[in-house]
């Protein structure tokens, strides 16, 4: 498949973005005629680029639109679609808004931050290789940016496979972060953050070194896999005679408009996963998400400390339990996530209250106890993970649990008191092993013309 790779100039240079939790329900495509074959199939046959099928998602498709997750929380609108195709005659099949999904990949912050993850992700991790030095790494983070930019605008990067030809962008998020020794290996120790110094050990770690770490990170996400398996696929290409790929897990998420009512998708233990969590419009939730305009490094304003932990459930001994344990062990009820201590899945819980007897309505060990912001003097950080399941181990259980993705400003603030207390007192340890883990600087996002990580490696 010939696709396009000539962009307009608003393509190419992009907006800024509102971004926000807020999803709607997408609109169904229309079906294609019995035994017969749509008016996009015919077009992606002949060669329309994934930028002008973009304009097949009509006044259908632009009604279902997903509020993203790109560009900047302060400023435009983070996704956009283009309706009307004059160039295709007799027209295509619209795209349903899934696929007609575009976010920024400019902007004040990487895209991939901000907003509910998509239904499917991609974390990777890169070395780079030997004598690849400053200039490599900044030709690399160059074709990336480039092949990034081109993709979450639906249309083809250099060197295209075609694997994606026929399919809009469906909310893809490309975002790229450097790990402790990039700094080492490309010779600027001088200028590694010192919110990146390694995490401390937990006594719960059971962490594979093979699994953890790396000199470079890309979290990519979709509402399509295949969207995303090409993204993955060339951003692996580009980096063939610099960096080598050192771990690769996938996970997922509900698909856009498979349920509602609920704030967040449930996690493999069957619980609603990201009650309670920071929400944009909370008058602290830049300062708590994102390094300010004058923080140190200078080259990290704008941008985010990503910490990564790969979490197994021993989802067999967790479901031999009875409900009302499951539940005291979380301190939520399953149906409805609402805390034990009444109301809906977005009421308060109140750690105060006891029943009858005196005892807490929230046990001492509950995880939602241990994890709030209240037990840890404030403390809270921007969770927006992934479930994965990698097959069956051994013995037939599954390795499966949860991809934990969590952002904050410090991660010494954020992050590791609250792992410290979890990691002293959570009923939930029990059932769950962490076997992963990597902490990563997130830089701002590119400026139109830009790469990521600019300001480091051309400062």
């Amino acid at each position: 498949m010939n696709l396009r790779k000539t962009r307009t100039a608003s393509a190419a240079h992009g907006t800024t973005g509102t971004t926000g939790p807020t999803t709607h329900p997408p609109t169904e495509p229309a079906a294609p005629p019995p035994g017969g074959t749509t008016d996009g199939d015919r077009a992606a046959r002949s060669g329309v680029s994934r930028r002008r099928l973009l304009g097949t998602a009509g006044a259908a498709g632009a009604a279902g639109l997903a509020v993203g997750a790109g560009g900047g929380l302060l400023a435009g609108t983070g996704d956009r679609t283009a309706s009307g195709n004059p160039d295709v005659p007799g027209g295509t099949a619209p795209l349903s808004s899934v696929g007609a999904t575009r976010l920024d990949f400019h902007g004040p912050h990487q895209p991939g931050i901000l907003g509910p993850a998509r239904a499917h992700g991609e974390l990777l991790a890169l070395d780079l290789l030997p004598g690849t030095g400053r200039g490599g790494a900044a030709a690399l983070l160059r074709r990336w940016s480039r092949a990034a930019e081109a993709m979450m605008a639906g249309e083809a990067p250099d060197a295209d496979n075609g694997v994606a030809g026929g399919t809009g962008p469906s909310g893809l998020a490309i975002t790229f972060g450097f790990g402790h020794d990039f700094f080492d290996a490309v010779g600027l120790v001088d200028a590694r953050p010192r919110a990146l110094d390694p995490l401390p050990e937990f006594s719960a770690d059971a962490l594979d070194p093979e699994r953890s770490g790396g000199h470079l990170w890309i979290q990519v996400e979709a509402d399509d896999p295949t969207v995303v398996f090409h993204a993955v696929r060339t951003l692996q290409r580009a980096a063939a005679d610099t960096a080598r790929v050192r771990h690769r897990t996938a996970g997922f998420n509900r698909a856009p408009g498979a349920a509602s009512g609920e704030s967040g998708p449930r996690n493999l233990m069957g619980q609603i996963d990201g009650t309670n969590n920071l929400r944009p419009e909370q008058e602290d939730f830049a300062d708590r998400v994102f390094v300010p305009a004058d923080g140190d490094p200078a080259w990290m304003a704008g941008g985010s400390y990503v910490v990564v932990r790969r979490i197994r459930m021993l989802l067999d001994p967790w479901e031999e339990q009875p409900l009302e344990t499951q539940e005291r062990i979380l301190g939520r009820r399953r149906a409805d996530g609402a805390p034990l201590t009444g109301g809906g899945e977005t009421t308060p819980v109140d750690l105060a209250a006891v029943d009858e007897r005196g005892r807490p309505v929230i046990p001492a060990d509950a995880h939602v106890r241990v994890s709030a912001p209240e037990s840890n003097g404030g403390a809270a950080m921007l969770r927006r993970s992934y479930s994965y399941h990698d097959g069956f181990t051994g013995d037939g259980s599954p390795d499966a649990g949860l991809l934990f993705v969590c952002w904050q400003a410090d991660p010494m603030l954020a992050f590791v008191p609250v792992q410290r207390k979890l990691d002293r007192g959570d009923a939930l340890s029990a059932f769950i092993r962490h076997e992963a883990s990597g902490l990563f600087a997130v830089p701002g996002g590119a400026e139109p013309g830009g790469y990521v990580g600019q300001r480091l490696l051309e400062g």
